[in-house]
């Protein structure tokens, strides 16, 4: 490892971001920040992948974000999509069914993962990154922080070895038993509920009806998650219930025993593990404590009825790495990282709060409850399309920012985020729009552009978005899919002014002026790699 040798053997070294833990959400972080220039360092104390697949699916969103370092199309190579979703009674009868309906990001709505595949390949794509450090087997001791930075102290899990390293600021993705949440005396609200379930993880040797399929068994005498994942794999969940002797029921004669019920036995499929777990709902009490951010399960934990534990830790750092570039770039004051928690709490929280629901819904146990449940469901569920509705409003909430880094004016498009159409750039070329916005703050007008000498003073570009059919032209992107043009109209907004992760900071109508840029926005002519400020 390079650095200055310091008193007592340690090292000391400076890097811009400390990411400590490489789990999905840590692991997104360093390429997020890798691709953007910065000088990183990563402390986890394993040193492999965690074999056990925990999340289990994802959605499109989350793939926007991977698609920003370059990895969406190889991720998707391992996943399954198009997957419809049914509620089924007692008697495996389908009382409601949807498939999820698309919210623009363009991406399939959800997508069945292997987690372990994934993490190796997020991993993968980090080696890109020659800023970005990875030290395997190393545990966080300790931290302290100063006006300048976060001093790290780690030592290697395989020895005695201690390093101490140097970061402008740390990410705290270390899980929800976090080390550097208790150290930063934070505290862990929410409850953790009394039923315990176990999760069976099995590998398909014969496919059987169905077996793509993913289904809630929502039977009062023993409910269950019955989920299709790609690369071969299938999972089960059951609840423990009382009476049962929770280290029996992970045997493999027990586990067979529940698979029994759903007609799968030992020529279907090879089980790989069987682990008991609780569900939890907790949030830290602050998201940030000085140059120290938490994300993921040390933010915040929640249950997995609609599969947002990993992809709000995702969430999270997405939010905060162009944040954390921009401060040490210069662009933004250190004021404008505040608006991380604003931003991010609200939605996990109201995911959180989805999530539950959802688990109620599953869970319930009570039979004259249970049947009312699947009557009306049932009925409501002949209604073409509904189903597919009640999922997309009651199943995961679109991130709407209400407050943070957004103009003090607000209008209909304020805090969004654009859809993700496929546009066709001045070279004539078709990409998906975030691949031509290039991450970085940017004018947008419909048709004609309206000048902004606040922005221009700024070194904001701008670009014109024309109608499909239109010839490409230097400074504009032609609307290929038909989607930018009704969706500003529809948000009566003729200029927008898109922050770097294509969500709305201000908008205006034809013919007006926008609200002023943010307070100390200033950016370089020629966008370029940041420079290494961490001392």
């Amino acid at each position: 490892m390079s650095g200055i040798r310091a008193a007592g053997g340690a090292d000391t070294t400076a890097y811009d971001v400390a990411v400590i833990g490489y789990g999905p959400t840590g692991v997104t972080a360093a390429n997020l920040l890798g691709a953007m220039g910065l000088r990183v360092v990563v402390l986890e104390r394993d040193a492999e992948v965690f074999t056990r697949a925990r999340a289990i699916s994802t959605d499109e969103e989350v793939v926007r974000i991977w698609q920003r370092v370059g990895l969406a199309e190889r991720l998707k190579r391992d996943m399954l999509t198009e997957r419809p979703v049914h509620f089924v009674d007692a008697n495996g009868r389908a009382f409601l069914s949807a498939h999820p309906t698309p919210r623009g990001h363009g991406h399939p709505p959800q997508l069945f993962i292997h987690q372990p595949a994934l993490e190796r390949v997020l991993r993968a794509g980090v080696t890109r990154y020659p800023g970005v450090e990875v030290l395997l087997r190393h545990e966080c001791l300790r931290l302290r922080q100063d006006a300048e930075g976060v001093e790290l102290t780690a030592v290697e899990t395989a020895g005695d070895t201690v390093h101490r390293l140097r970061a402008a600021y740390a990410i705290a993705a270390d899980g929800g038993s976090s080390l550097v949440r208790a150290q930063l005396n934070i505290g862990y609200e929410g409850r953790t509920y009394e039923d315990r379930w176990v999760v069976i993880d099995t590998k398909v040797r014969k496919a059987w009806p169905g077996h793509d399929t993913l289904r809630f068994h929502c039977d009062p005498a023993r409910p269950a998650v019955d989920c299709p994942t790609p690369l071969g794999h299938h999972r089960w969940e059951f609840p423990i219930l009382p009476g049962d002797d929770e280290r029996r029921l992970t045997t493999e004669e027990a586990v067979y025993r529940l698979l029994s019920r759903y007609g799968i036995g030992p020529d279907d499929v090879e089980v790989e593990r069987a682990t008991v777990y609780s569900h939890h709902v907790r949030f830290a009490s602050r998201f940030r404590a000085g140059r120290v951010f938490l994300a993921g399960d040390a933010a915040h934990a929640m249950p997995p009825w609609i599969g947002q534990g990993m992809a709000a830790g995702v969430r999270d750092v997405a939010n905060l790495c162009w944040k954390l570039d921009a401060v040490l770039r210069g662009e933004l004051p250190q004021t404008a990282l505040d608006s991380y928690e604003a931003e991010r709490k609200p939605h996990v929280k109201e995911v959180t709060r989805r999530a539950v629901f959802v688990g109620r819904l599953i869970t319930e146990r009570r039979p004259p409850v249970t049947r009312l449940r699947d009557g009306a469901l049932r009925a409501l569920d002949r209604v073409p399309g509904l189903g597919d509705r009640l999922q997309d409003s009651h199943w995961i909430p679109a991130a709407r920012y209400g407050a943070g880094l957004l103009a003090r004016d607000r209008t209909k498009a304020s805090g969004h985020q654009l859809p993700q159409p496929w546009v066709t750039g001045p070279d004539g070329i078709r990409v998906r729009l975030d691949d031509a916005l290039g991450g970085r703050w940017l004018l947008l007008h419909a048709r004609t552009a309206t000048p902004q000498p606040a922005w221009d003073r700024r070194g904001v570009r701008s670009l014109t978005v024309t109608p499909a059919g239109a010839r490409p032209a230097e400074g504009t992107l032609v609307d290929s899919d038909g989607v930018l043009l009704p969706w500003m109209a529809g948000h009566r907004a003729a200029t927008l002014a898109l922050r770097p992760d294509a969500y709305v900071y201000a908008a205006a109508p034809t013919g007006s002026r926008l609200p002023a840029p943010p307070r100390g926005l200033t950016l370089p002519a020629t966008p370029g790699p940041a420079p290494s400020t961490a001392r």
